[in-house]
């Protein structure tokens, strides 16, 4: 499998998304965001076809526009009661748009299912080496913020108290989940962004009570998802995005199982 050089490059690439997404994840399940994860997916889309349109790399016009929209839901709400309708308004103007594109570019009918549903084995050495520096990029800025960003989620209240700002934090982290969904769907696809930025971190969540524990834990479930995914897909023949939501939800589902039966779990 790994003689051929496309497996190895979806293998790297798959790596590198999956740990940024199990990472970051984690944060928007403890912050209750994960609507925002699923939102910018489809404001990355957007995006796509907007570059597309004027001749520009896919990539690049998905990063451009989740970033934007990441800005754009952090400023116009911080607080949970604010959040979702934030989100909303942005999602709808950003679908609105990609239509518009469309409606000028049909063209673009084959590349707008590619970016639906992902296609990691189309993953160059160029592109894995762009996603390698996003990703550092990311969970550089991510460590820097952790701090204070835990804080602002688990205590709003006291950490707005003690001078922390809810609404900067808000904003730079939805930039870094913005960086990580444009990352996501270059494995994936928009539609299935969430299979990765969410459900490891959620099954993670209930392995492990530890923060430290339960992010590497959501790192490690992403990345054994994704190779997985991968590496069935290659004996099977069937699509890799298939494969890696499939082993996502059983992970999620196994998981759920067993919390729910109060079975023990060693290093809980």
């Amino acid at each position: 499998m790994l003689d051929y050089d496309f497996m190895r490059n979806a293998f790297a690439a798959a790596a590198i998304v999956a740990i940024v997404s199990g990472v970051v994840g984690y944060f928007l399940v403890i912050r209750g965001q994960t609507f925002a994860g699923h939102a910018l997916a489809h404001v990355g889309f957007t995006g796509a076809t907007g570059a597309v349109l004027i001749g520009v790399a896919p990539l690049w016009g998905m990063v451009l526009m989740t970033v934007l929209a990441g800005i754009g839901m952090g400023v116009m709400g911080e607080r949970l009661a604010q959040r979702d309708v934030g989100i909303g308004i942005v999602l709808a103007l950003s679908l609105g748009f990609g239509l518009l594109f469309l409606h000028f570019y049909t063209a673009f009918a084959s590349q707008a299912t590619a970016l639906l549903f992902g296609n990691v084995l189309a993953v160059d050495a160029g592109t894995v080496w762009l996603l390698l520096a996003l990703g550092l990029l990311s969970l550089t800025a991510l460590a820097v913020i952790s701090r204070p960003l835990l804080f602002a989620s688990l205590q709003p209240e006291l950490a707005e108290a003690k001078g922390v700002s809810l609404r900067l934090y808000a904003v730079l982290f939805l930039v870094i989940v913005a960086l990580a969904t444009a990352e996501c769907a270059q494995i994936v696809g928009v539609l299935l962004v969430f299979t990765l930025m969410v459900g490891p971190g959620a099954a993670a969540q209930r392995l492990s009570g530890r923060i430290g524990t339960t992010i590497l834990l959501a790192a490690i479930l992403a990345l054994l998802e994704a190779w997985g995914g991968i590496a069935l897909a290659f004996y099977t023949d069937w699509p890799a995005s298939f494969w890696i939501s499939a082993l996502s939800a059983l992970v999620y589902l196994a998981v759920t199982v067993r919390h729910t039966l109060s079975l023990p779990l060693r290093g809980a």
